[in-house]
């Protein structure tokens, strides 16, 4: 049987740090209230508004090129898990092709918000197991402070940008993407959305001034149906592939909240030494949590450790995959 395997990970992050004591001088907040209700420390900011996130997201993927000894040319499929597009049209998957050269490549973008890097390993596992692709590139990012209101303290405390990318391959070993659960409810579209910009209401002066071209976010009916759904994906996973807390070496969550990712474990029954986390240092960078969680954990990963990954994102959207780890990331981590 031919499954997808990560065989190489890369993130990237923009060099401007935004601390909760910058943040004080901003808007109405303070430190001990953002650590508190979030975990969050700090966060990056690109501030170079000559860069999109296709320009944040090419570093990552050529040096997944570097790490496997490949080239750009040999990629087959580039997925880009992203809410903040370059444009539009065309797709940002496009545009990062044709910025490292990956000229026999095609590719599409993937909108499931904080869901969508799983969303997108879980699709292009799928292409890898026909047998047909033997390369696949999937990208989470987002520059998300190019979307939030600076006045609005329940948003712009929490995101930053930021992401990464994982290379798939084909592997017949017992490792790999084993499982995955995806959910999806529409009618969450209207506790966590952003307005402004699509058919329903497009760029006017009037949606300029109402300032629907940010994040909406109504934080406490999002907070009960993340932690209710994040948990409950998470055991569901755990349950059809019969793995107890004892046999899980990590679980990677995407990095909302900590109390969201301290319930989700709980629930698991996985103590904290088995929980990916750096929302510290980079808030919540929507599709590029999960990357950046692997990118940082990559050297302590082996080989056969088996990792719960986990997300809910606006929409909503929520799901969880099973990996069995392909490699031993001693050999690159950072």
């Amino acid at each position: 049987m031919i499954r997808a395997a990560i065989t190489a990970v890369a993130g990237n992050l923009p060099e401007t740090v935004l601390s909760n004591k910058d943040l004080e001088k901003i808007v109405d907040t303070t430190d001990e209230w953002i650590i508190t209700r979030t975990g969050i420390k700090e966060r990056r900011i690109e501030k170079d508004l000559n860069k999109a996130t296709s320009d944040v997201a090419v570093p990552a993927v050529l040096e997944l090129c570097r790490k496997r000894g490949i080239s750009p040319e040999e990629i087959d499929l580039l997925i880009c898990g992203t809410v903040t597009p370059d444009m539009m049209f065309p797709s940002t998957s496009n545009l990062i092709c044709a910025k490292i050269g990956a000229k026999n490549a095609w590719g599409f973008d993937l909108t499931a918000a904080c869901s969508g890097f799983i969303f997108g390993i879980s699709t292009g596992s799928q292409f890898i197991m026909t047998g047909k692709y033997k390369k696949v590139v999937v990208v989470g990012i987002d520059l998300m402070t190019r979307i939030l209101n600076w006045e609005d303290r329940s948003t712009c405390v929490i995101f930053g940008d930021g992401g990464g990318a994982v290379l798939l391959e084909p592997t017949e070993e017992e490792v790999g993407i084993m499982d995955f659960v995806l959910h999806a409810d529409g009618n969450g579209g209207t506790n966590l959305n952003m307005r402004g910009g699509g058919s329903r209401f497009p760029a006017s002066h009037d949606t300029v001034e109402n300032k629907m071209h940010y994040v909406y976010q109504e934080g406490q009916s999002v907070f009960k149906h993340a932690i209710y759904s994040m948990a409950e994906v998470s055991a569901d996973i755990m349950k059809r592939n019969n793995l107890k807390a004892e046999d899980i070496t990590w679980l990677v969550p995407h990095q909302a909240n900590k109390r969201i990712v301290d319930g989700t474990a709980n629930k698991m029954g996985i103590g904290p030494e088995k929980v990916m986390m750096n929302i510290e240092r980079y808030g919540n960078t929507t599709a590029g949590t999960i990357p950046l969680l692997l990118w940082d954990y990559e050297k302590q990963l082996k080989k056969g450790d088996n990792l719960v990954i986990s997300a809910f994102g606006g929409g909503f959207t929520w799901g969880s995959v099973f990996v069995k780890w392909a490699y031993d990331g001693s050999k690159y981590g950072k």
